[in-house]
């Protein structure tokens, strides 16, 4: 009688998460920090007096569990591999935010006062969808989609959620692969939107937006006043200087600008054109540019909901990864509906964001090459392996196979006096950023 066919093991899935993360743990945590937070700001205004006290409560909650779990964590040997690009990709990112702000200064002051008085918005055929559904739609829908649920912090604090759950075998770890892969992302995303914005200003959604954050001067930069002013709105002058691809047209007289002494930051003057009103620190000038007040496309807050989206579905999955789309989406025509943005601006994030972190996989990973590894050593060792059995060589037999178990582990090569000094200083860095995060991006 012949024998059964012993069957083929079934290959490991591409990580295993505990049994709270196979419960939905993580999703439920996430969802009630957002849901809470909403109830606290928009629902029970009498949470307002604890809210002081409680969100560092929760806080301080969280960076003890973490504290408490990094001595149990088994992957500090690859946390402290991929330090190197964290801190790269964090330098990067804080690189591309100086070169962003600089550039949001710029085009926000570069025409003058007046011109942002007197520029119409350009017709955005989505919010006109949006008003048109306002009359159609029953108004608990209405409602709901104006309601401010989720602001550009949450879609922060939940990137820092999913990171840190790497302690605690939610997701494929290290955690700083995943933080390295969402802030280089993030600075190649950023530094794509300033390039395009800088190309061409576009007129703000909101036309009282630079008279109400800014005391810039009403006259274009003298750059404008030669290339810009003399040919913006006659037919006949842009007629002729498309002709002549030259510029023709005498500068009027405007008044001279102001150049303050900011030594080896002098070269900024021209970019940022500050005045005497607003004091006299180049810094002071970029921490006021915020969001600007010309339209900046592609929408930067939609880029952050879109990596952090794309983090969770990649790594984590399930349940809440479909919440946090429905949120991106959600949060994409409140952009729009409170025209921080034109329609156009959101629907490139979302596809840029896409893209671009389908692009930087080879940071960071959620499938586990482990078992591919063990499969590429086994397929090195496989002559020596059938001779050792044809000679009985057990004891050859053993190492070659103990050989193909280590191929797929991790390498260790840093004692715990190191891994024990850097695990303690990475926490207090990561959740000193997350403070100083929540403190910069406070106002949206």
């Amino acid at each position: 009688m012949p024998k059964p066919k012993a069957k083929r093991p079934t290959p490991p899935r591409a990580h295993r998460r505990s049994p709270a993360a196979g419960a939905g743990g993580l999703g439920l945590a996430a969802a009630a920090y957002v849901g809470v937070d909403y109830a606290r700001r928009h629902l029970s205004p009498a949470w307002w007096r604890w809210h002081g006290r409680l969100q560092p409560a929760l806080w301080g909650a969280l960076a003890l569990a973490a504290a408490a779990r990094a001595p149990f964590y088994r992957r500090w040997h690859a946390e402290l591999r991929a330090a190197p690009r964290f801190l790269a990709a964090m330098a990067l990112m804080l690189a591309a935010f100086l070169c962003e702000a600089i550039s949001v200064r710029f085009v926000s002051t570069v025409l003058g006062l007046q011109w942002h008085r007197s520029t119409a918005p350009l017709p955005d055929t989505g919010q006109w969808l949006l008003l048109a559904l306002n009359e159609k739609l029953p108004q608990i829908v209405v409602d709901l989609l104006r309601a401010p649920i989720i602001s550009l912090h949450h879609y922060l604090m939940l990137f820092i959620m999913l990171g840190f759950s790497a302690l605690f075998d939610c997701i494929k770890g290290p955690g700083l692969g995943i933080a390295a892969r969402y802030m280089f992302t993030m600075a190649v995303g950023r530094s794509l939107r300033t390039v395009t914005f800088l190309a061409t200003i576009l007129p703000s959604a909101r036309p009282w937006c630079a008279e109400a954050r800014y005391r810039i001067p009403d006259h274009p930069h003298p750059w404008a006043q030669k290339y810009y002013a003399p040919y913006a709105s006659d037919p006949d002058a842009i007629h002729r200087v498309i002709q002549e691809d030259m510029p023709y047209a005498f500068v009027k007289e405007y008044p001279g600008e102001y150049r303050p002494s900011w030594g080896h930051m002098s070269f900024l003057v021209d970019i940022l054109r500050p005045t005497v009103e607003e004091g006299s620190s180049w810094y002071h000038f970029l921490k006021k540019a915020s969001g600007g007040c010309s339209d900046l496309m592609y929408s930067g807050h939609m880029l952050v909901a879109v990596l952090t989206a794309m983090a969770w579905t990649e790594a984590y999955g399930g349940w809440i990864s479909v919440v946090i789309w429905f949120l991106v989406l959600h949060s994409a025509q409140r952009e729009i509906r409170e025209r921080h943005h034109y329609s156009v601006d959101c629907i490139v994030a979302i596809y840029v964001g896409i893209l671009l972190w389908r692009m930087t996989g080879f940071i960071w990973s959620a499938i586990d090459n482990s078992h591919a590894r063990r499969l590429a050593k086994l397929d090195k060792v496989q002559n020596r392996l059938f001779q050792a059995a044809k000679d009985s060589d057990m004891d050859e037999i053993r190492g070659l196979l103990n050989e193909v178990e280590l191929a797929g582990q991790e390498r260790k090569g840093f004692s715990q006096r190191i891994i024990l000094s850097f695990s303690s200083a990475m926490i207090v860095f990561t959740l000193s950023c997350v403070l100083l995060a929540f403190t910069l991006t406070s106002d949206g």
